[in-house]
Parts: structure tokens; sequence; C-alpha cells
């Protein structure tokens, strides 16, 4: 226990906040009728979460550096636990969305803190094999989340997805307060606050414009506003970050193409890849009338393929430039979701597994290369601060991905059936449109929907990996399961030590 505990511990937390990234996901349609929520409602259930976990993961990741990073990470478990425990028990789609936020909260303590803790726990060879089975259970983790959450839906109910979470966070405090040492980062360090609350404005501004612009348009007055408040924010985060003393993200980086091509890598990765899935969950169980259970099953393809691809291609691919490796994974995904595209009012489930299947591949690809391509466009002593942005940008990017996909979605079926209509199906409230609109119409416009919107995650997916493939030009990046070389070996001993 004394040796691998501290690795169990942060384990455990890091695939109990992941999962919950996509755990959601096929449990939409029951929350919508539960608790009558709209599009909106459930487009926020799952944002808020990772808007929150994106916004508050680098300040929260300083302000573990100064308050001691086991007790954040207990801290973090705390809150991620009452939030769950608020969202098993919300009366309706306000409370879950609120719960949901706060659980993000709880999550960035908890992410923000797993590499530094291990760095601390570990040495040698040792953090190497910890290091190796953390990004094992991280990828697992969010590949795992629709399959177990369909489980829990068609089992004990949907609220259980939430309920779960109570006793897994009571064995991670126990665990992490018996066998974890505790650890710090420099004595000089200082929170950014500035920073983290212009980042946290810019991220939730733009995400509420894309949510919002499904139901009132991009042309309308009020998300010309959003808009015009996420662009003040970055314009003021950028202002703060020049003078900031001990910065969130050192814009100087940016002027690094690898680094800003990383990121954008980054960003499309998360939206293509999963930007789509929770419409597809909804597709499958309220307009294909497919269980929880069924529904997460078709979407196997994608997490089963990403897995044993993360597995086998460190291997297999030894020695190759994680440009290509990223970049053509980019592209793959972008590939699969054009080939998710073909579906009309009479297609199956069976119509989009060849996609999911490439799109897996692609996943598999890209995931575990990404931080190792960060650390390596980064001088060592910036590592940590490279590794935090990518991960933020991530979520980011599913944040984003969600909101502006569904607005795709809502606009093509809208030309079909109409605005309420539309946003009724997209909201799983398809039963309910019967009498009303035909089935088939419903299915038409919902596939209609369901092609732009993949369309549109294939073009964002196609962009970011020509954007990897022509700005990411690092030498010494590792993809996964190969030995880093000495620069970027010195980068991940730095992220590892915070």
């Amino acid at each position: 226990m004394r040796t691998w505990g501290p690795l169990t511990a942060v384990c455990l937390g890091t695939f109990m906040l992941l999962l919950d990234v996509t755990i959601v996901v096929v449990a939409l349609p029951d929350m919508a009728r539960a608790l009558d929520a709209s599009l909106s409602d459930l487009q926020w259930v799952i944002d808020g979460y990772a808007l929150a976990l994106a916004a508050l993961l680098l300040g929260v990741g300083a302000a573990a550096d100064v308050l001691g990073r086991r007790r954040t990470q207990v801290a973090g478990t705390v809150v991620f636990a009452l939030a769950s425990l608020g969202c098993g028990l919300a009366s309706n789609a306000e409370v879950l969305v609120a719960a949901r936020a706060v659980q993000g909260l709880g999550a960035a303590a908890m992410f923000a803190t797993t590499l530094p803790l291990l760095g601390a726990a570990y040495q040698g060879r040792r953090r190497s094999t910890a290091l190796g089975v953390w990004g094992a259970v991280s990828g697992g983790a969010a590949a795992l989340g629709p399959i177990v959450g369909g489980l829990l839906t068609a089992g004990p109910g949907w609220r259980w997805i939430f309920f779960v979470n109570l006793p897994v966070s009571v064995v991670s405090v126990w665990l992490t307060l018996r066998v974890v040492p505790e650890s710090k980062g420099p004595a000089a360090r200082r929170v950014d606050w500035a920073g983290t609350v212009t980042f946290a404005l810019f991220a939730g501004a733009l995400t509420y414009a894309g949510v919002r612009a499904s139901t009132v348009g991009w042309t309308s007055a009020r998300t010309g506003v959003t808009l015009a408040v996420a662009a003040l924010a970055l314009l003021a985060f950028v202002v703060v970050e020049r003078r900031a003393a001990h910065p969130l993200l050192d814009l100087r980086l940016l002027r690094k193409p690898a680094f800003t091509g990383v990121l954008l890598g980054a960003i499309g990765y998360n939206a293509a890849a999963f930007g789509v899935i929770p419409y597809f969950s909804i597709w499958l169980q309220t307009v294909l009338g497919m269980s929880p259970v069924r529904g997460s099953l078709v979407l196997l393809p994608l997490a089963a393929t990403a897995f044993v691809v993360a597995a086998v291609g460190g291997r297999l691919l030894h020695g190759v430039s994680a440009r290509y490796v990223i970049g053509i994974g980019l592209l793959l995904i972008g590939a699969g979701c054009l080939a998710t595209a073909v579906l009309d009012a009479g297609s199956s489930w069976t119509a989009v597994i060849p996609g999911l299947t490439l799109a897996g591949i692609g996943t598999g690809l890209v995931s575990p290369g990404l931080a190792g391509a960060a650390l390596a466009a980064v001088p060592h002593e910036n590592a940590g601060m490279a590794g935090g942005a990518v991960n933020a940008f991530r979520q980011l990017g599913y944040a984003l991905g969600v909101a502006g996909f569904g607005t795709v979605l809502t606009s093509r079926m809208q030309d079909a059936i109409g605005h309420d209509a539309a946003h009724t199906a997209a909201g799983g409230g398809a039963a309910a449109l019967r009498g009303t609109v035909s089935g088939h119409d419903v299915r038409e416009a919902f596939a209609a929907g369901l092609n732009g919107a993949s369309l549109t995650a294939g073009a964002v997916g196609l962009a970011a990996g020509l954007a990897v493939l022509l700005m990411v030009r690092t030498k010494s990046a590792p993809v996964a399961g190969q030995t880093p070389s000495a620069p970027a070996g010195r980068a991940a001993e730095k992220q590892l030590q915070g």
C-alpha cells in the first residue's frame, strides 16, 4: 500500500472526474423527461461541468502550489462529492446545472493536482510507471463514461450516475489522507486571480453565446452582446497576463508556432471527437427507440477503438514525430465525423458505425500524444503551465463543440419542422410531437440536423489536423509508449514536480 497507494488514490480521483465528463451523455433523454428540461438545459448539464473544469484548472493549480496540493486535492474531492449529491437530488434543471458547475470546480482542484502529487510520491522508474498508469486511466475514463452511464440509467436510474460518486469519493479522500504526501510549489509563487476571473468570463460568455444562439439566432442583439462581453474579457485577460508576475499562461509561449498548434489541436480534438456524441445519444434513444444500454453500446466502437489504438500505438509508432501522429489522428477524426453525415429518415444505428470507428482510430492516436507535444514545444521551466493549458483547452473545446454543434443541429432541423418542434425533438422530446409532427418528418429532420453537425465537426477536425501538421515542428515530442527524449523528459519531470 505504501508503494502504490498514492498512485491508487490519485488514479481513483482522476478516473471519477473524467468519467463524469461523458457519463451524462446517455442519460440526457431520461433527465429531460424527469426534469422537463429543454435543449439548452441539457447542453448546460454537459457544458456547466466541462466549462468550470476548463476555466478554473490553471487558477486552481496555482492556488494548490501555495496552499498545498494534497489539501487542495482533498478539498476538491469533498466539493465534488457534495455537488454530486446535489446533482442526484436535483428537483429541476436549474439546480442540476448549478450543481454540475460546482462539480466542475471540485474536479478542477482534483485534476490540477494529480501530476504534481505523483511527482512528489515517486522517483525514477517508478515515476515513469506511475505516469503510464495514470495516462491509461485518464484515457479509459472518458471512453467508459457512456457505457457506465447507460448501465446505471437503465438500472437504478439516471440519478445514480451522480450518487455512485459518493462512496468512491470517501475512499479517495481516505486513501489520499493516509498515503499521499503533501507538497507545495515554489515559495515565491502567487495566484493570478485576475487572470483566472477574466479567462473564466471569456470562456463562459463564449459558450453561453453558442448555447443561446440555437434559440435566439447568431444575428440577434442578445448573441451580439454576449460575444462582445467575451471579446472584452479576452482583451482583459491578455492585458492582465502581460502584466502579471506569475501569469496563468505566459503569452510569449504563443509566439511559438508549435505550442499554439498544439493548443489548436487540443480544442479541435475534443470538439470534433466528442461534441456531437450527446446528440447521437438523443437520436438513438428518442428517435430510434433504443434503451440507454443499447444506445451506449452503439458508441462503443469509438471508445473501444480509441483504447486499443492508444494501447498499441506507442510500440508501432516508435520514433515517429508526434506532429504526424497527432496531425494524422485529427485528420482521421475529421474524416470519421464526415463519414457519419450519411443519415436519412430510414437510417438505423449501423449507419454511424464506420464513422465512429474511424474517429476512434484518430482519437487513439491523438489523446496520448498531445501532452508530450506541448511539453516538447516549450522550455522545460514552462512545462507545468503547458500541460495545464492543454488540459484546459481540451475541456474548453468540448464545451464549445457541444454548444456550437447543437446550434447547427437545431438550425437544420427547424428548416424542416419549425423552430419549436426542432428544439423539442433535439432536447429529447420527440415522443411529445406525436400527433402534431409525423414520425417520418421528425426522423428526417433529426437526420438532417445530425448530418449538419457532423459535417461541421468534420471540418473542425480537419482544420485542427492541418494546423498541427503545419505548425508543430518540434523534434522531441514523444508519442504514447515511447521513451521521451532528453528535452521532453526534463519537461515531463518539471510538470510532475509542478
